[in-house]
């Protein structure tokens, strides 16, 4: 596949998880269409390389690709949006979903949205929708008749049981889960919140609201002395 047939990819975030995504995107296809990195951007890293690829400030990568393909490779949801709407101001466009080769899932029954990346050993099962931007981690597993929301991030070994919405921005820590909704009475986990590490949500979440814990609680701080 010449260089011709492949989205032209920057990856906005050169920390642990950009590293990540650069090792592999490269194997990734999307519409017939492999990915051609053109390395990462990063304002405080410009001008030198993560793993052998080349690291540019957003200005610089935006006059050198421009209506380059970009990706926000960030966990923090908020971060996120915030770093694509630079991009997008700066000429660059969403990514088609990125999706390791060894992830699973049904494009019949799963939709995705734009910016979408799904990570190695991630399960998607039937009648998902993924919106906009979500990150899918490592090894995560994603129940029948979900709806993940703009930029959510599912950590490494999530797990989302059937029948659950995540409304936008939601974080779920690693490790953590949901137990199944019912038909018609989806587990709802409202905009902004945040699931700790190993929590177990049995229940909706509010909006904004951090819960740690099995069942997760929310998390009070131990008051100052």
């Amino acid at each position: 596949m010449s260089a011709h047939d492949r989205h032209r990819l920057l990856l906005f975030g050169a920390g642990g998880f950009g590293r990540e995504v650069a090792n592999w995107c490269q194997r990734a296809s999307w519409g017939g269409r492999g990915f051609e990195l053109l390395g990462l951007i990063d304002d405080h890293l410009a001008g030198g390389t993560a793993n052998g690829d080349p690291v540019y400030s957003l200005q610089d990568a935006a006059e050198r690709f421009p209506a380059a393909c970009v990706l926000a490779t960030v966990g923090n949801p908020q971060l996120r949006e915030r770093l694509m709407g630079r991009a997008l101001e700066a000429g660059l466009v969403p990514t088609p979903p990125l999706i390791h080769p060894n992830a699973d899932w049904d494009p019949g029954t799963v939709g995705l949205g734009e910016g979408v990346v799904i990570c190695a050993g991630s399960i998607l099962t039937v009648n998902i929708a993924v919106s906009a931007h979500a990150q899918i981690n490592l090894g995560c597993t994603v129940g029948h008749d979900t709806t993940i929301g703009r930029y959510c991030t599912l950590s490494p070994g999530t797990r989302i049981s059937g029948n659950v919405i995540l409304a936008e921005r939601v974080f779920m820590g690693a490790g953590a889960v949901t137990v199944n909704g019912i038909p018609g009475t989806p587990i709802v986990l409202g905009a902004d919140a945040v699931v700790g590490a190993g929590a177990v949500v049995t229940k909706n979440l509010e909006p904004d609201v951090t819960v740690v814990g099995v069942p997760a609680h929310p998390f009070k701080p131990c008051a100052d002395d």
